[in-house]
């Protein structure tokens, strides 16, 4: 453990916000992990039960089911039973922007994780250009005073450069994490979609009407 600390010291203090940096990627990617589980955001069974009350028009039951479930798609489906009916493309308009608000949500914090996958490669550049400026430094200085050491030159250099393979080191799988949250933010957004417009269909005016003529 001391070695490894000794050997990620020489690398400057540019170490201190590489080394932050990480911590909060993988705090980020954690909880957006545990946050994005899919029976967090589309509770098991819950779209078939709301189908169903809207079906038999019991739609304060309905309304209670999904405020029962602190959920995105609760919360869009509540949104929809509110506004029913109206017509298709006036509850689609209301729920598209309920949706939107709900993936925005979801997203929360992962651009941060982002921005560091990208921020972390130039903190390990900026580390060993500036370690390569102070090697050339004491080059200088030693070649005022006698010979070049080679040995030293060259401690200097891969000193210099554990900045840079450190940025690389984290930001490679804080990128991996961010384009996959994305892409199951994506996926769950799109499931939340087709409820939205199948509960979309049911609540309409143009469904009302249907059911009450076919029950005449």
């Amino acid at each position: 453990m001391t070695e490894i600390y000794s050997f990620l010291a020489r690398g400057g203090i540019v170490m201190i916000p590489i080394a932050l940096g990480s911590v909060i990627a993988l705090a980020i990617f954690l909880e957006r992990l545990w946050s994005l589980q899919h029976r967090k955001i589309l509770p098991d069974g819950l779209f078939d039960r709301i189908m169903r009350l809207a079906e038999k028009r019991n739609y304060e039951e309905a309304l209670t089911t999904c405020m029962e479930s602190p959920s995105p798609l609760g919360r869009i489906l509540a949104v929809g039973i509110r506004r029913r009916g109206m017509s298709r493309s006036e509850i689609k308009e209301i729920l598209e922007e309920a949706g939107r608000r709900e993936v925005s949500s979801m997203l929360r914090f992962v651009e941060a994780l982002g921005v560091t996958a990208s921020v972390e490669p130039l903190l390990g550049l900026l580390g060993t250009v500036t370690g390569m400026i102070q090697v050339f430094q004491q080059v200088v200085a030693s070649a005022r005073h006698g010979a070049i050491d080679p040995g030293q030159l060259a401690s200097g250099i891969w000193e210099a450069l554990i900045t840079t393979a450190a940025g690389l080191v984290v930001a490679i799988p804080a990128f991996v994490a961010y384009r996959y949250l994305i892409s199951r933010t994506d996926s769950l957004a799109s499931e939340m979609e087709e409820s939205a417009l199948a509960i979309a269909d049911e609540l309409s005016s143009d469904s009302t009407k249907s059911k009450a003529e076919d029950a005449d």
